[in-house]
């Protein structure tokens, strides 16, 4: 595996991005979400919901992710050691 020196922090971020990403890239991505979903699946709510507007759905989408993500921090938090606090 090479090695590359980089000047910034910016120049080091900027080499991460894929312009052209082909097949295998978004297989490899696909992957990775499959993987942290069985890690750490997200309960959303049974049921239907009528809403409005598509940005409504989105927004309600997102407050149920935001929780979650909430949950997943109040966890580490709490079995963190008491010097890491």
């Amino acid at each position: 595996m090479p090695i590359f020196k980089y000047k910034t922090f910016e120049e080091a971020e900027r080499a991460l991005w894929n312009f052209k990403p082909d097949e295998a890239y978004f297989k490899r991505v696909a992957e990775l979400w499959d993987f942290a979903n069985q890690l750490n699946p997200i309960r959303y709510p049974r049921g239907i919901f009528k809403f409005k507007t598509i940005e409504e759905a989105n927004r309600h989408r997102e407050e149920i992710e935001l929780e979650h993500a909430r949950e997943i921090q109040k966890k580490r938090k709490s079995s963190a050691p008491k010097d890491m606090k």
